[in-house]
């Protein structure tokens, strides 16, 4: 028997298991649209003459985030957007979602930048994992990403910059830190409401949105997205957590709401006892750093031949 929307009866295009309905494609987008746009203003406050940059992969996800960036923002006229992909340097991957995003970034009139690893760090993401390393490629290219994207936001002088990190990102963070024993870490998750000197502060307007959701989000709105995994992923350890959280979540669900939410009433005692550190500047290449050499001049003293 087929399903109906809860709102309208028409023929319902997804069960929601955690709050238990079922919605049309046109209540589902609503549903969506709310959910981002409340947490979008919960994160602060966007001023007038704003430059937001968002950080685009080609995936699902990030072109969601441009996608719903642009409606929400785009209208007002004092708002700037700028689209920021990360070239890594893998091959038959990142070339290939690399035309996603230079192909949605045009069809919204989205001034797009791309900023490549060899030029920043010296070495292509390929380069670096040929080394077999014992920190794994995952450990480099979270370090090195971050460094590129906050290079760029800086030099297109943007206020905040937008990931795509969605509900099951959060958790699994929430959870590796945790586990990790790394509080100070977990204070420092997105978004940020502090902007430390030298520092792009990110906004998360899909943190509360779970992958499935953006995937049928994306389908609906018939947006055209690269479907596929980063070949370097599979050996990464959150792999092991986004299976532990997935269990949880077909067992009870709303686990992922719960984990998050948690996080968010304890966030601000985390960063009362774990305050953001002074920061100073890299003794090699000037960018901020709590200790004298930045992680991305360690790491890449680690490759160097």
């Amino acid at each position: 028997m087929t399903k109906t929307c809860i709102k309208c009866k028409k023929p319902a295009v997804t069960y929601i298991r955690y709050n238990g309905t079922h919605l049309c494609s046109e209540h589902f987008i609503q549903y969506f649209e709310r959910r981002v746009k409340k947490d979008i203003k919960k994160q602060g406050k966007t001023e007038k003459n704003s430059r937001i940059g968002v950080a685009i992969s080609g995936g699902k996800d990030s072109i969601v985030a441009l996608h719903v960036i642009h409606d929400i923002f785009s209208k007002r006229s004092n708002i700037e957007i700028f689209a920021i992909t990360v070239d890594e340097g893998i091959k038959g991957y990142r070339d290939k979602s690399l035309k996603y995003a230079i192909n949605n970034s045009k069809i919204l009139g989205v001034e797009h930048h791309i900023v490549r690893f060899k030029d920043v760090v010296g070495s292509t993401m390929d380069e670096i994992a040929s080394k077999k390393d014992e920190l794994g490629e995952c450990s480099y290219c979270g370090v090195f990403r971050r460094l590129c994207l906050n290079q760029m936001a800086k030099e297109l002088d943007v206020g905040k910059l937008v990931t795509g990190h969605n509900l099951d990102d959060m958790v699994q963070s929430i959870l590796m830190n945790f586990v990790n024993g790394d509080l100070k870490k977990l204070a420092r998750l997105g978004p940020h409401k502090k902007v430390q000197p030298g520092l792009v502060p990110r906004m998360l307007p899909l943190r509360t949105i779970p992958e499935k959701e953006n995937t049928l989000y994306a389908i609906i709105k018939k947006l055209d997205f690269h479907d596929a995994e980063c070949p370097y992923s599979t050996r990464a350890l959150r792999g092991y957590f986004r299976d532990i959280i997935d269990n949880l979540e077909y067992q009870t669900p709303g686990t992922r709401h719960s984990i998050l939410n948690s996080y968010d009433n304890i966030k601000d005692l985390l960063l009362s006892k774990y305050p953001p550190a002074n920061l100073n500047k890299c003794e090699i290449c000037g960018e901020p750093t709590s200790q004298e050499l930045c992680k991305t001049c360690l790491l890449k003293k680690r490759i160097q031949p």
